[in-house]
């Protein structure tokens, strides 16, 4: 395994910083779950979620598995857990059913806090050692998966949280902004021609943002700022759920077998909606989010105008510094913000839809071995999603960040910004 194959440069940087890097990560998943009583963190709301239990567990498994496995000499304390931990790596061996991990209340929560810090201890010794080459690189990538379970075990606990009548808060002391006025929706054009996408530089990406390479891009507009939560409930309200012509044909069946009828969160008043930091009054100036790409494919619709598409939306931001209502903020919570840049919230927030199905670039070859199994494998029924969320943590997006999930999704934290093709 080299450097190119996982998507990084050979590291430079002392391995104190890499392992300082790690710690420090690998905390902050801790401090996410520390907000939790035990038997919170087993609960598993739906198939789709996990409990936090198994997501603290799980990232623990990928660098036992991915790391320390390398060494033929290194024995697991408790090679049974490799079973329950292992999420979809088909290659490595069998796993647990994934709807039925909220039935693993063995091991206890305090044996899998042991088993993270025992597996930390020997990453640090590792790390420390510096005898393998591909270590740094696989360390990193390690982290970086470690960030994207930090963001669904906010997501998944907000959804085990709602279907709780008590309406539990997760975060009851985070900041909650002032609502400010949305800016006026303007569209922003951009011309025809030939454009770059995709990953490029010596930083760390995942194998699906690559290769580079050149596509051809159509003159349109995209939205200088998503679709706010007054515009989403004007549809609601113009009847959007209940006219078939606006929805794709298994969007709509899905509204009719799942009984939608607005976003995941709102009450039925579409006045107050559940959140993170509890139930609170609906902001109207704020992104909506939580719907499914079936209901932004439809708002799009109903407004006159489309998604847009990956390419059109990385182009746009890629000049952009990623900087926004990110995990970072403390606010788990999309916020109506003012903004000077003529393009405004592409970063944080909500993560948007777009109209690209997740596909492969020209010239994609996944990583080696089982790591294969991470990105490639799930390149079909899929959508693409830009920017991040207020769950996602800020080092973890870039403008090249190709996040997918299927279209009926909507306990993310998913919104929508309109594209036309004038």
């Amino acid at each position: 395994m080299t450097a190119s194959s996982l998507g990084l440069a050979p590291a430079t940087r002392p391995n104190a910083a890499l392992a300082e890097r790690f710690l420090r990560i690998r905390y902050r998943t801790r401090e996410l779950a520390a907000r939790l009583q035990p038997e919170d963190t087993v609960i598993q709301s739906m198939p789709d979620a996990s409990p936090t239990k198994w997501h603290l567990a799980h990232t623990t498994w990928f660098f036992e598995q991915f790391i320390l496995g390398r060494d033929e000499r290194y024995v697991s304390p408790n090679p049974e857990w490799h079973y329950l931990f292992n999420s979809y790596y088909q290659s490595v061996g069998p796993m647990h059913a994934r709807p039925r991990r909220g039935m693993l209340t063995r091991p206890s929560l305090s044996d899998v806090l042991a088993y993270r810090a025992r597996i930390d201890d020997a990453i640090a010794e590792r790390i420390e050692r510096g005898d393998d080459e591909a270590l740094p690189m696989l360390v990193e990538l390690g982290v970086q998966h470690e960030q994207q379970h930090q963001e669904l075990l906010l997501t998944d606990i907000k959804h085990a949280f709602a279907q709780n009548p008590l309406e539990p808060t997760y975060a009851p002391d985070a900041p909650r902004a002032l609502s400010v006025a949305a800016p006026a929706l303007q569209f922003v054009s951009f011309d025809e021609g030939v454009v770059e996408i995709g990953y490029a530089g010596d930083g760390f990406h995942f194998d699906n943002e690559g290769p580079r390479h050149r596509t051809y891009r159509q003159a349109g507009s995209i939205a200088n700022r998503p679709v706010t939560n007054a515009e989403y409930r004007a549809f609601v309200d113009d009847g959007g759920y209940r006219t078939p012509t606006l929805w794709l044909s298994d969007g709509w069946a899905t509204v009719q077998a799942e009984g939608w009828q607005r976003p995941l969160y709102w009450d039925e008043a579409c006045e107050t909606e559940f959140t993170l930091q509890g139930r609170h009054a609906i902001d109207p100036h704020a992104p909506v989010c939580h719907v499914s790409y079936f209901e932004a494919d439809a708002f799009a619709r109903w407004a006159g105008a489309r998604l847009p598409t990956e390419v059109e939306w990385e182009t746009m931001a890629a000049a952009l510094p990623v900087k926004g209502n990110l995990q970072d903020s403390g606010v788990f919570q999309p916020r109506a913000i003012t903004f000077e840049t003529e393009l405004g919230q592409m970063y944080g927030d909500c993560w948007e839809w777009t109209m690209s199905p997740y596909v492969s670039y020209p010239g994609f070859r996944p990583l080696d071995g089982a790591l294969g199994e991470y990105n490639g494998k799930f390149m079909n029924g899929q959508w693409i999603l830009r920017g991040g969320s207020c769950a996602t943590p800020a080092d973890h997006v870039r403008s090249t960040y190709r996040n997918f999930f299927p279209p009926h999704a909507r306990w993310q934290f998913s919104g929508l910004r309109l594209g036309n093709d004038r």
